[in-house]
């Protein structure tokens, strides 16, 4: 019975300790994947608010344009170097958040991270940043 008794122990033992290096597998990648996760989540907060800034670019030439329609009865921009810088920084924002994009697809594909795991982790950045501005309106990211 002793010799029983001794191997169950030694059977218990190696089991257990089978099961440790396994968990300290799966929390490490766990671990990883998280690190990934956050990464993308910031950067996806850094193009929302690229969105917010694109919108007030534009938000600012349609009222420049609309002012110099009512108001000169001018429709021709030329020269008017007001309404070509709000275009310009509307066209360098549109790029940055392009390259955002990639740098997101990049870390998606490198860790074989899924849409549906992101999406989930932004949606609740998305609606803590949503509360934090009183008053203004929202449009989705995806009308952009």
């Amino acid at each position: 019975m002793s010799k029983l008794w001794d191997d169950l122990k030694q059977n218990m033992k190696e089991w257990s300790s089978a099961a440790v290096e396994k968990a300290e597998e799966v929390s490490k990648v766990a671990v990883a994947k998280t690190e990934e996760l956050t990464k993308i989540s910031k950067i996806k907060l850094e193009i929302h608010q690229l969105q917010r800034d694109r919108r007030k670019q534009q938000e600012a030439l349609g009222k420049l344009a609309y002012g110099q329609a009512k108001d000169n009865n001018m429709v021709n921009f030329t020269g008017n170097t007001e309404f070509y810088s709000h275009v310009e920084e509307i066209e360098r924002i549109t790029s940055v958040i392009g390259e955002k994009e990639r740098e997101i697809e990049k870390i998606k594909d490198e860790y074989n991270i899924q849409d549906s795991e992101v999406s989930a982790d932004m949606e609740e950045a998305q609606v803590t940043d949503e509360l934090s501005e009183e008053g203004e309106v929202k449009d989705s990211p995806e009308s952009e």
